[in-house]
């Protein structure tokens, strides 16, 4: 990039309220310099992925319980096969940190222990139902189309991921703190778990979303498979019981 659009960029950023501008641009691999004055904050720099989906209570899961909760997901990516995302209760500047996700590829979930290996979930059914999505920032000016298919080929990476979820804060059931041990979380994997059009309306109005229009777009993402035991609280080889956390 030329050093005099970087260096406008980068004053754009120093005033700017939040680093929306600054993930939108990294997202398309637009580095800029920034000012030393924000250096502190520079984790926070390398966030270049906004995602939206539901996440489920594990433990509840298991005994048949579908509690869930939206996450907007704020992630960098360490490297090709490491994410890492800060979860807010939305997207606003005075959104509440419920929790954190992490996301590895398959050729590293299946390194690890197999009863650690229970603690990670799947995102094929995330992907191909349309509930997970990536909304458009205001600064887009390419508009909703153009934006979908960046979408889609950012979801051809994310359908072979497995997360790793914890919430801390149980905003849910109205807590004013984040109380208690922290909750492992999953998602969803086949349709007849949740009525997603009716939990999630809002939601795609909020961001202008169409679920079966994206699942059309999503059709010809291949499926990779998943582990035998990622989502394990909806196959009975769920980890322990976390009753005596809470």
């Amino acid at each position: 990039m030329h050093p005099f659009i970087s260096r406008i960029l980068s004053n754009v950023l120093y005033y700017s309220p939040t680093s929306r501008i600054h993930s939108w641009l990294l997202y398309f691999g637009i580095q800029t310099a920034l000012p030393d004055s924000t250096q502190e904050f520079a984790p926070l720099r390398n966030i270049c992925e906004y995602l939206n989906a539901l996440h489920i209570y594990a433990d509840e899961a298991k005994r048949g319980v579908v509690r869930h909760v939206e996450a907007n997901h704020f992630c960098s990516h360490l490297s090709k096969d490491v994410r890492q995302c800060l979860l807010y209760d939305s997207a606003a500047k005075n959104a509440r940190l419920i929790g954190v996700e992490y996301m590895v590829t398959k050729e590293i979930y299946e390194t690890l222990d197999p009863e650690e290996q229970k603690l990670w979930h799947s995102h094929e059914f995330e992907v191909k139902s349309g509930m997970l999505v990536l909304p458009m920032p205001a600064s887009h000016a390419s508009g909703p189309s153009e934006w979908e298919k960046l979408e889609t080929e950012a979801m051809r990476q994310v359908i072979g991921l497995y997360g790793k979820t914890w919430h801390f804060w149980q905003i849910d059931r109205g807590d004013t703190l984040p109380l208690g041990y922290p909750r492992l979380m999953g998602s969803l994997t086949e349709p007849g778990q949740l009525n997603l059009e009716e939990v999630l309306k809002e939601r795609n109005e909020r961001h202008g979303v169409d679920m079966e229009r994206k699942r059309r777009l999503r059709e010809g993402i291949q499926e990779p498979g998943v582990s035998g035991n990622a989502d394990s609280w909806w196959k009975g080889i769920g980890p322990p019981s976390q009753d005596s956390w809470s």
